[in-house]
């Protein structure tokens, strides 16, 4: 994993500071948007967020679901559990393949805002590591920053000091992604408040019955 964490980028580690940057940059919308459109979680679904942060998205997911959160950064977590509870289980760490196999299949994967913090390499394990976590028709979504034709200068200035050194663009996110799934689609957004441009992608998995790269069980054998 790639990021800059140094100089004035230091102070988003904090959680109340990194909350506070992205109410300022439209998060509220962009959370909505990503909530509604892609993650499309309902009363029952087990979600897996990957990088899940503060875990502001779970406050966009509907009440019911069962949320998983995963994170490398302690104080992160601990901001996520003091806000949610038991309303969501948060772990500190790399997500363990181990971990997967040993649970359910989930309905949807989440990786917001962290592709764009992995190399290409990374990137790949991920998606194969979503894939083994799902069940058929299960998904994996995510929302990074792109570089796309058009968006406004500030957008790509934003950008382009960016944490993560490895925003792409929307053909590239979507190449890395799709080897591991059935179906990979994605759609660019430019956001108004602060100009910026974001790129969210959804991939599905079709097939019954299917064992991951990784090696694991596929989520269908877990269910038996």
């Amino acid at each position: 994993m790639a990021q800059i964490t140094s100089g004035i980028r230091a102070v988003l580690s904090a959680p109340a500071v990194y909350d506070g940057f992205q109410w300022l940059m439209g998060g509220h919308v962009g959370r909505t948007d990503f909530a509604h459109t892609m993650v499309r979680a309902a009363a029952g679904s087990r979600v897996l967020d990957i990088g899940c942060g503060t875990g502001e998205l779970l406050a966009y997911l509907p009440a019911g679901v069962t949320y998983h959160g995963w994170d490398i950064s302690e104080p992160y977590v601990a901001a996520a559990r003091g806000r949610f509870g038991a309303r969501g289980t948060f772990r500190c760490g790399l997500v363990a393949e181990s971990e997967i196999a040993a649970e359910p299949p989930y309905d949807v994967v989440i990786a917001s805002g962290v592709l764009h913090h992995l190399d290409d390499g990374e990137v790949g394990a991920l998606a194969r590591l979503a894939r083994g976590a799902v069940g058929a028709g299960g998904r994996f979504v995510s929302i990074d920053p792109v570089l796309a034709p058009g968006q406004h200068p500030l957008a790509r200035f934003l950008i382009a000091r960016d944490r993560g050194q490895h925003v792409r663009a929307a053909q590239a996110y979507l190449d890395l992604v799709r080897p591991a799934f059935d179906d990979t689609t994605g759609v660019v957004r430019h956001r108004r408040w602060v100009p910026y441009t974001h790129w969210m992608m959804e991939a599905v998995r079709h097939a019954e019955v299917a064992t991951p790269a990784s090696g694991l069980p596929s989520a269908d054998q877990r269910k038996s």
